[in-house]
């Protein structure tokens, strides 16, 4: 499939999905922040790695974000189908320094969604897939 001008593809990793950017690290948080609201996801919680590894072992990190996104109608699927995947919920999404460059990178939820061995949650999943791919490409 041929991409449109101006856009870009993500990288596939074991479990995600995600891209390096030509762009400082605050303003890649930005732009995930921004792109991930465009796909009706919102962030239900942040982990400053760098700031937790500071203040509980004392130790330098590089910037690295998480961000725990939510689309609430597609969680709402996949609470009724199976009421434990608040085990697995939300799906994260990670901003980090990588060789003076920003990465972001989603988590595969139709990975992570295997783990609980019911097809039901594989149409769900694809469709946060497809969202969340959109999310790293549109950076």
């Amino acid at each position: 499939m041929e991409k449109e001008p101006g856009t870009h593809s993500g990288t596939e990793l074991a479990y995600g999905y995600g891209r390096t950017l030509d762009l400082p690290f605050s303003a890649a948080v930005q732009r995930a922040r921004e792109c991930l609201k465009s796909e009706g996801f919102g962030v239900l919680c942040e982990i400053d790695i760098k700031e937790k590894l500071k203040e509980k072992l004392g130790v330098d990190f590089q910037n690295y974000l998480i961000l725990g996104a939510c689309n609430p109608p597609l969680a709402y699927q996949v609470l009724q189908q199976e009421i434990n995947i608040g085990l697995l919920l939300p799906c994260n999404v990670v901003v980090y320094e990588k060789h003076g460059q920003a990465f972001v990178a989603a988590v595969d939820a139709g990975r992570m969604l295997s783990v609980v061995g019911n097809p039901a949650l594989e149409a769900t999943a694809a469709q946060v897939n497809a969202k969340l791919h959109r999310v790293i490409d549109n950076l």
